[in-house]
């Protein structure tokens, strides 16, 4: 995973309520276990109707989604969240998540931001009026800036899931953090232990 310090653009208004996960990655779109080629699969149903937000022109490569409370609920899948990044968001701010999304998407570095009710409409009515409002979310400050909207506020973020974002650590890198110590242990394992070797064959049977 890349490091996460800041995600800085233009915004996509999105001011629905409840967006669920089934909305943001349908389930025809589930077949694949790759994380890669699911932007195509993001919003694909509400992406037919030409007015859709995200097939509007002013918009196209904004890094950011706004949206409504309660984002991202629905099922566990995984697929919502590597949809959202795959399409090239880095953060979604809303006033709330859904807990298992919102761990679904910073174990891939995607920021869910949760932001006071009052604070997200006055993004969404300055991003809705004005396509080229930017927004800075940083990481390191766990503060969402938006001057043109008159915006400056804090969002929360434990000290442990801010240092694995800013380092670049994803689940598979906190435990290669340990590599070293993870072959030392096994080299001193008893030779009568079963180990785990290539093609997942168990030697010794």
């Amino acid at each position: 995973m890349e490091p996460v310090r800041q995600v800085k653009g233009r915004a996509v208004p999105l001011g629905r309520a409840d967006v669920d996960t089934d909305q943001i990655a349908p389930a025809e779109w589930l077949k694949s276990v790759e994380r890669t080629g699911f932007g195509k699969a993001l919003f694909s149903a509400w992406r037919k109707d030409p007015d859709f937000v995200l097939n509007r022109p002013e918009y196209a490569g904004a890094p950011v989604l706004v949206a409504g409370p309660n984002f991202g609920c629905g099922s566990s899948r995984e697929h919502a969240a590597w949809a959202l990044q795959d399409y090239g968001f880095g953060a979604v701010i809303a006033p709330g998540f859904a807990d298992i999304f919102r761990g679904n998407a910073l174990k891939i570095g995607l920021l869910p931001v949760a932001l006071p009710a009052e604070t997200v409409e006055r993004l969404l009515a300055a991003v809705t009026e004005d396509p080229g409002v930017e927004i800075t979310v940083d990481v390191e400050t766990r503060t969402v800036s938006a001057p043109a909207a008159g915006v400056e506020a804090t969002f929360d973020l434990d000290d442990f899931t801010r240092w694995r974002l800013v380092n670049g650590f994803d689940d598979i890198g906190l435990t290669l953090r340990h590599e070293a110590e993870v072959t030392a242990f096994e080299q001193q394992r008893p030779a009568w232990l079963p180990t785990v070797g290539r093609g997942l064959a168990v030697e010794g049977r």
